[in-house]
């Protein structure tokens, strides 16, 4: 992939959403935190490739993954008003209904073009299909462990602001009450990755999203997880009292060891 094909796509992105402004204020916000939430992803992707020693080319597919994994957000969202997938359709195929759709990657190879196709479609899953091998593997990790990076950044800030200032369809629906549902804590306290459907209230969003530190891919994104303090942050915004602090410590725990030793799988 030659640099121009980024700068394209960058280009195309910036007039497709662009379309979808045209919205009443709520949609606007929801539209808005989008559009950023890709770009900071993509800049999450950068640091990743740096710090995983991709090669140059490697970078700008792993950037132009970054740019297209949510493209399915918009059409979403103007269709149903809501980024729940279980409530309308799943935003990674719509992704690359987009993408093909607008014929954006017909210009290259077909390899490359199938590998961003495969890592777009499947960014989104609970784990890691086991059909696909290297290199779709390998960037369906990165743009996996981006997109997460830059979502718990997108709720902390959301978790500072008053509940009718909150982006709407960020939070799901889920309202913000005490407590959780035992299902999430029972997965939460047995170091597992709490799962989406599952999830009742907000605090059940936030142990999901606290469980996500145990399912990154690289010792570069443990770093910046880390440096980030995102663990401590998102613990400090749940309502109530759950006692999981216990589980909170082995995660952080288990963090700093893969930030030093982790071995890719």
């Amino acid at each position: 992939m030659e640099q121009q094909h980024v700068a394209d796509i960058s280009q195309w992105f910036d007039d497709y959403t662009r379309t979808f402004l045209d919205t009443d204020p709520e949609g606007l916000v929801n539209i808005q935190l989008k559009i950023e939430h890709t770009r900071k992803v993509c800049a999450v992707s950068d640091i990743l490739a740096t710090g995983e020693r991709l090669s140059a080319n490697e970078a700008r597919i792993a950037g132009a993954i970054a740019l297209l994994h949510d493209v399915g957000r918009f059409p979403q969202y103007r269709r149903w008003r809501t980024f729940r997938d279980s409530q309308s359709d799943n935003h990674a195929r719509l992704s690359v209904e987009v993408l093909r759709e607008h014929h954006l990657l017909d210009g290259l190879d077909p390899a490359e073009r199938l590998l961003i196709e495969e890592a777009v479609h499947f960014h989104n899953l609970l784990e890691l299909p086991q059909r696909v091998s290297s290199p779709t593997r390998l960037f369906m990790r990165l743009i996996r462990d981006a997109d997460k990076l830059d979502i718990w950044r997108v709720f902390l800030e959301l978790f500072t602001l008053p509940e009718e200032r909150r982006a709407s369809a960020a939070t799901l629906d889920l309202p913000d009450l005490p407590g959780c549902t035992p299902a999430c804590r029972d997965a939460f306290l047995a170091h597992q990755v709490v799962r989406l459907d599952l999830c009742r209230v907000l605090n059940d969003f936030k142990l999901l999203q606290i469980s996500w530190a145990l399912d990154l891919g690289f010792a570069s994104s443990y770093r910046l997880l880390l440096e980030r303090d995102y663990i401590t942050r998102l613990a400090g915004t749940i309502n109530g009292k759950l006692d999981i602090g216990a589980a909170i410590g082995h995660i952080r725990q288990e963090a700093a060891r893969r930030a030093e030793n982790f071995q890719t799988q």
